[in-house]
């Protein structure tokens, strides 16, 4: 489920990126039109896959999409503070000039008064019982491994390694994972 919401944002941000290739009067139009609003998740900086689109390292990626942001005049960008705050873990805060960090709108979702569809419950729920017999499936793999002639750290190693990508790669992991879903939901 993440896994597609970061697809769509690395998608978006693509288009932002070659919107900024348009001629300038053509951009004149787009001013006039309603704005388009943009939440924003940490891995859009981090992750390994979408670096390479603003830059190699979290502060240059983020410093170098928020100067394309400046440019646009189409788009309101939001993060929750939660998710700012994850960002400003792996970001140098002081390289990053002031009067860009305003143009991202820092909004909590309003968590007490958005309702979410039952649907979605369900789909959580059915999505972890699968993650957790995956994770058995990979920890019964680790146990049989060590009774052959492998080295115990590399056989841990490996657990490690498959047990996170079975249980967290792609899920609801975080608050700050629901916190984006709720956010963009509200801003729809």
């Amino acid at each position: 489920m993440c896994r597609d919401l970061h697809s769509f944002c690395f998608v978006s941000f693509l288009l932002i990126k070659k919107q900024l290739e348009i001629p300038l009067i053509f951009c004149k139009n787009i001013v006039a039109m309603k704005k388009e609003k943009m939440v924003l998740d940490t891995s859009i900086f981090v992750n390994p896959a979408s670096k390479d689109s603003f830059g190699r390292k979290p502060t240059s990626a983020f410093c170098n999409f928020l100067k394309m942001v400046e440019k646009l005049k189409n788009f309101n960008f939001y993060m929750p503070p939660s998710v700012f705050d994850e960002l400003m873990n792996f970001v140098d805060r002081d390289k990053i000039p002031p009067r860009l960090l305003v143009l991202i709108h820092k909004k909590p979702p309003r968590k007490y008064e958005l309702q979410v569809p039952a649907f979605f419950l369900y789909e959580l729920v059915e999505d972890a019982r699968r993650r957790i017999d995956k994770g058995l499936r990979i920890a019964e793999r680790g146990a049989r491994d060590s009774l052959g002639k492998k080295k115990v750290d590399d056989i841990i190693r490996k657990l490690r390694h498959d047990y996170r990508l079975a249980l967290r790669a792609g899920t609801l992991d975080s608050k700050e994972d629901i916190d984006l879903i709720l956010l963009a939901k509200e801003l729809k």
